[in-house]
């Protein structure tokens, strides 16, 4: 049985080899031809149109891969700046609340004063709790200074005594009703005696409360004819006090204790 191609055309001469020459439809990729001997092969063909449409259509997925890698490079790009800024934000909202608290701070730390009503002056004030150790050392110091002051005058005597005992808990008192029993403070009105103390150090440790206080002093007793001079050593604790016009440091003594009072030299006036 004979058998027909389909949708060939013809051409002209002889292939070497005996076989007949196809040519392919414009628009079609795959033909049947008839060779000579008469059987039939099948021939797969790509007109030129189909390839540029081909190498047409992987450009234009090249582009649009391209495309969404530039998107996906971008998002992570503003991704980045987005948390950059944030953090910036952060920081400087940051830095503003400090910088106005540390301002705050340093001007409820100045305080403004009236000179006699005419003038502003600006006077710094300063944490508390820098100036309590001296503030303690004064509180001592002031109380040895009313307590072992004495005159020739009961009167003087008293108002010393009642300032210091504002200062100090019984125990003052029960040490200056001693001397008073044993008629020390009537030999020195009697007597003319005038008595006076320098304090040379008074030793203070804040590790632990209450506060120990230790005071070393010498006490000059002062007659018509000689001076005597003496070593005193006193011991006591502190506890923090209201402040007040008499207790202006705003401590109180506590266990007051004289643990030496003894003549280191007389010499004549």
């Amino acid at each position: 049985m004979d058998t027909k191609p389909l949708d060939l055309y013809p051409t002209r001469g002889v292939s070497q080899g005996g076989t007949r020459g196809v040519r392919a439809h414009p628009t079609s990729g795959v033909r049947k031809g008839i060779l000579m001997g008469g059987k039939s092969r099948t021939l797969t063909l790509l007109p030129n149109n189909d390839y540029r449409l081909n190498r047409k259509n992987i450009k234009q997925k090249e582009m649009e891969f391209k495309s969404l890698t530039n998107i996906e490079t971008s998002f992570r790009q503003i991704r980045l700046y987005a948390f950059v800024f944030a953090i910036v934000c952060v920081a400087v909202s940051g830095y503003a609340v400090y910088a106005s608290y540390s301002f705050a701070k340093e001007q409820r730390e100045k305080i403004y004063v009236l000179d006699q009503g005419k003038s502003l002056m600006l006077a710094l004030s300063q944490d508390a709790s820098r100036n309590r150790p001296v503030e303690a050392r004064e509180h001592v110091r002031r109380f040895h200074e009313l307590f072992f002051t004495i005159a020739p005058d009961k009167d003087a005597i008293e108002k010393n005594m009642e300032r210091a005992f504002v200062l100090c808990d019984k125990s003052a008192f029960n040490y200056y009703k001693d001397l008073a029993e044993k008629g020390y403070y009537n030999r020195a009105i009697s007597g003319n005696v005038n008595q006076r103390i320098e304090v040379d150090s008074i030793h203070c440790n804040f590790n632990t409360y209450p506060y120990a206080v230790t005071t070393y002093a010498r006490e000059f007793i002062v007659r018509q004819s000689n001076v005597t001079e003496r070593s005193l050593v006193t011991t006591c604790t502190l506890q923090n006090s209201v402040r007040s016009d008499n207790n202006p440091q705003g401590f109180l003594m506590e266990n007051f204790l004289v643990k030496e009072n003894r003549d280191i030299q007389t010499y004549k006036r």
